[in-house]
């Protein structure tokens, strides 16, 4: 697993033509539904090497549902950021948070499948100072949530760092 993300600077052409589309209505709807129940089962099949994020960090979450308990496997980008893996709940620019960030909120310990392997983490969301660092570092890594900020509107998207347990 990589300890640092790769900034926009070292992006590839084919990776900021991915995430040129991924910020389109369009683009942000197969990546928030479609391509996350396509990535549910195939990366855990082939260890992470087949994944529609294509270049891009991503993990499967496995968590709790906040209201029934019953385990939920959600794909998702992530940064890394040492030890730390970095999420945000921008769920395309929605008006309201992703199922998962109410989850997290609920039950903080949770596992990430990164490359076929499992790791225990605990969830916590970023305030403050520490946000507006990450959320700098995220969006370089991932440019498309700054546009997914202002399709949001008033929502203020959260940032959830998961640490080692």
């Amino acid at each position: 697993m990589a300890t640092t993300h790769r900034g926009q600077a070292d992006k590839s052409a084919l990776e900021k033509a991915a995430q040129a589309f991924a910020q389109t209505k369009l683009g942000s709807t197969l990546f928030t539904t479609v391509f996350p129940a396509i990535d549910r089962k195939v990366m855990p099949l082939t260890r992470g090497k087949v994944r529609m994020s294509l270049h891009f960090p991503s993990l499967v979450l496995h968590c709790r549902g906040a209201k029934s308990g019953e385990p939920r496997e959600v794909p998702l980008l992530y940064t890394p950021r040492g030890e730390q893996l970095i999420l945000v709940a921008s769920r395309g620019g929605h008006e309201r948070h992703p199922a998962w960030y109410h989850n997290l909120k609920a039950h903080p310990d949770v596992e990430v499948e990164i490359d076929g392997r499992r790791r225990p983490m605990r969830a916590r969301e970023a305030a403050g100072a520490e946000r507006a660092e990450l959320w700098a570092l995220v969006t370089d890594n991932y440019n498309g949530y700054a546009t997914y900020q202002q399709r949001a509107g008033d929502r203020r998207i959260p940032v959830m760092v998961l640490e080692p347990r």
